[in-house]
């Protein structure tokens, strides 16, 4: 249908050479001021191009992303509470960091980046390794810290809504926290000379970000040490957080819905 549209220009590669080779290609053929990255699963509202391009009208902004919704959300109860995950991350988290000119990670399935930065940030992004060999995942977050290395600002635009698939099952969405939680953990390290420059709220987001799952881990630990010990548990340290979570999955469902 598209092939012989002159709007378009299909990249055929050799071979599968992964996300990130894809990309650098597609960027380097490319021409225009702006470039969307759209994941294969992602469906885009019809008005999510012209939103996202009239945030990044400012000059200063280097990347934008736009809100993620689940669009097998009714699959399964996992996909359920997933679209309600991304309406957190999405209006709670990027919204928040927003406010301070820097989402640190403006997500894959879509976002909008200003072309003349991405090209003159692919060589650092072609060339990222981790633990001594080239690396092949986090590469929006890696794309994000590269702009705010850069002096951009990065946005999040909720009225850009785009829908994509997420797991169904519990063995695929493991894997797929596993690979952002390393993604996180990177490069948070990378771009830890970036706080100094940012506003405080966002030192301290990260900061949670990194630390929430470790401080929760050896909480758990904690009382599983206790009862093998004692023979009791910490009711109290249990049931403040069961309450804590409750309210937030609840304000979550109630919002997003």
């Amino acid at each position: 249908e598209y092939a012989h549209d002159p709007r378009f220009n299909f990249i055929a590669l050799p071979k599968n050479v992964a996300k990130r080779k894809a990309q650098i290609a597609a960027v380097r053929r490319s021409c225009g001021d702006l470039v969307l990255n759209v994941d294969s699963d992602t469906i885009l509202a019809p008005d999510v191009i012209t939103r996202l391009a009239l945030k990044m009208q400012d000059q200063a902004i280097g990347a934008a992303m736009g809100q993620l919704v689940a669009s097998n959300r009714s699959e399964t109860w996992l996909t359920r509470l997933i679209d309600m995950e991304y309406w957190l991350a999405c209006n709670e988290e990027r919204a928040a960091q927003a406010r301070f000119g820097a989402v640190m990670c403006c997500c894959g399935p879509c976002a909008m980046y200003r072309r003349s930065a991405l090209v003159s940030l692919l060589d650092q992004y072609e060339t990222q390794r981790f633990r001594g060999k080239p690396s092949d995942f986090g590469e929006d977050r890696h794309l994000t810290i590269l702009m705010l290395k850069a002096g951009f600002r990065t946005e999040y635009v909720p009225e850009a809504v785009a829908a994509t698939v997420v797991p169904n099952s519990m063995g695929p969405y493991l894997r797929q926290q596993l690979r952002w939680a390393r993604s996180t953990f990177r490069d948070t390290l990378l771009g830890l000379q970036l706080l100094r420059g940012l506003n405080i709220y966002l030192t301290l987001d990260v900061i949670g970000q990194n630390l929430g799952p470790l401080l929760l881990s050896l909480s758990l630990l904690a009382g599983l040490a206790q009862f093998v010990t004692t023979g009791t548990l910490p009711w109290t340290a249990c049931l403040m957080i069961a309450v804590m979570t409750m309210v937030r999955c609840s304000v979550a469902a109630f919002r997003a819905r």
